[in-house]
């Protein structure tokens, strides 16, 4: 009896922290979200190194509570999510520390990290109350496409199918999604299901969908979790599609459709998808964030062409609809949490000479126009940035036809080889139809520089500028 009086205790007490830490800002939810090779793992792991490995040699300038003097340590901490996994910071940095270095392993499930940044408060009320307060800083990372499964909660399967079907049929994606659309509305709809034929037809939408994220570079990818199953690979619920005939089939027999035939089993899996995969994700984790970083990749879109870069801006707005925004006061943060702080950052700054690094940002601003004009009226505060998590680049210049000219310089991933380059110029609003043709832009992926030993902060660009806005309020 005294066991369980004490477990009992024990929760009551963690339970009772966590809302003191919530009541008086102590504590954040931050969600680092962003689509596949956007460099979640590297900002994360970045975030954290700059923080644990602050000294005399750290680049934070800009982050205030260190420019002040008021930083004292940060450190790992136990995460309060006991059941999700830990994020690998460990793994990442070995890849860093390695000689040569490398890119650590992309995300392929959900991870948390805690942070426990300790400071001398001087504005907030706590100065009155203590020398040094504690910031805890709760990081969730997540794989990008399953974002874009959140919008399918508010479709049913007609509606998404017919939504997917137009997104087949009127993009780059045509051509290389007819065979299975001729597949798809060849099948009689009503017909008693073959569950090996489904699985079949299921593994071919699959294998779609990665060609166009993978051979084809593009954003949006639905189901999200079809590509990064994790533990739901071969399960059933990952086994249906997009029925793309609607048009040609009995709407009335079609809601009377019984869950044997292939019409009903379909509509059947991307219902229990939803409530068992989709909200339960959903529920779990986002409701809770009260702070958002979106890492945006806009280069490799502008080297892909016209319609990858339109799907990046169609993957971004369809992400920033599932989220819950709104200005955060003492009530809402201890019932209801909302975002109350956003910033779109575009990754990759160093890949990039320096002088473009304004017109990366103006165009990640272009991007995000609806969005932000939307995030205005519901007073969240949003900052747009141009940041490199990991500098893997060195600036200088070069010498083109007798002038002068910036460029940068690094070792290609693939072949390890030292280049010399200016890129060329990044746009500064969305492309028009001439830039497209001209092609002036030749982006090129990067290796990190050189190995940092385990203690040593990594070189970025602007992650001080990152931290303070993120964190910077909440440590005064």
């Amino acid at each position: 009896m005294s066991f369980i009086n004490n477990e009992t205790f024990n929760v009551f007490k963690q339970k009772a922290n966590q809302l003191v830490n919530r009541t008086f800002d102590k504590h954040i939810n931050l969600a680092v979200t962003g689509l596949s090779r956007s460099g979640k793992t590297a900002f994360i792991t970045s975030f954290v190194n700059q923080l644990v490995n602050e000294n005399s040699q750290s680049k934070l300038d800009f982050f205030n509570v260190i420019h002040q003097g008021r930083f004292i340590a940060a450190k790992r901490v136990p995460q309060k999510s006991l059941h999700v996994p830990r994020f690998s910071y460990e793994k990442s940095m070995s890849a860093f520390t390695q000689d040569p270095p490398t890119w650590p392993e992309p995300t392929h499930g959900i991870s948390e990290l805690r942070l426990a940044i300790r400071y001398q408060p001087k504005d907030s009320l706590l100065k009155y109350a203590t020398d040094t307060a504690t910031l805890y800083v709760d990081i969730t990372d997540y794989p990008g496409e399953w974002l874009l499964d959140l919008p399918l909660l508010n479709q049913t399967f007609e509606e998404w199918s017919d939504a997917t079907n137009i997104l087949l049929t009127h993009s780059i994606r045509h051509e290389s999604s007819q065979t299975f659309i001729d597949k798809i509305n060849q099948l009689d709809p009503f017909e008693i299901v073959d569950e090996e034929k489904l699985a079949e037809l299921a593994a071919e939408y699959t294998q779609l969908l990665l060609h166009f994220r993978h051979k084809m570079g593009l954003s949006v990818i639905q189901p999200g979790r079809f590509i990064l199953p994790g533990d739901l690979e071969n399960a059933p619920i990952l086994q249906f599609f997009p029925y793309t005939n609607f048009k040609n089939i009995d709407i009335n027999r079609y809601q009377n459709a019984d869950d044997n035939s292939l019409i009903g089993m379909l509509r059947a899996r991307y219902i229990e998808y939803k409530e068992r995969v989709v909200k339960a994700f959903y529920k779990e984790h986002f409701i809770n964030f009260d702070r958002q970083i979106i890492l945006a990749d806009c280069l490799t879109p502008l080297n892909s062409g016209a319609d990858s870069f339109k799907d990046l801006q169609h993957a971004l707005n369809l992400i920033m609809e599932s989220f819950n925004y709104g200005k955060s006061g003492i009530f809402s943060r201890l019932f209801s949490p909302k975002i109350d702080k956003l910033l779109f950052s575009a990754t990759k700054a160093d890949h990039v000479t320096p002088e473009q690094h304004e017109h990366l940002t103006a165009l990640l601003n272009q991007l995000v126009h609806q969005t932000q004009h939307q995030l205005s009226f519901d007073e969240v505060q949003m900052a747009t940035l141009a940041i490199a998590s990991i500098k893997s680049t060195k600036t200088g210049v070069g010498n083109y036809q007798g002038s002068q000219i910036p460029v940068i310089q690094g070792r290609k991933v693939g072949d390890d080889k030292l280049i010399t380059l200016f890129p060329g110029t990044v746009p500064a609003k969305i492309p028009n139809q001439k830039y497209w043709e001209n092609k002036p832009f030749n982006y090129v992926s990067f290796s990190p520089l050189k190995a940092v030993a385990e203690n040593q902060a990594l070189p970025h660009l602007r992650i001080d500028q990152v931290l303070e806005f993120l964190l910077g309020d909440k440590l005064k």
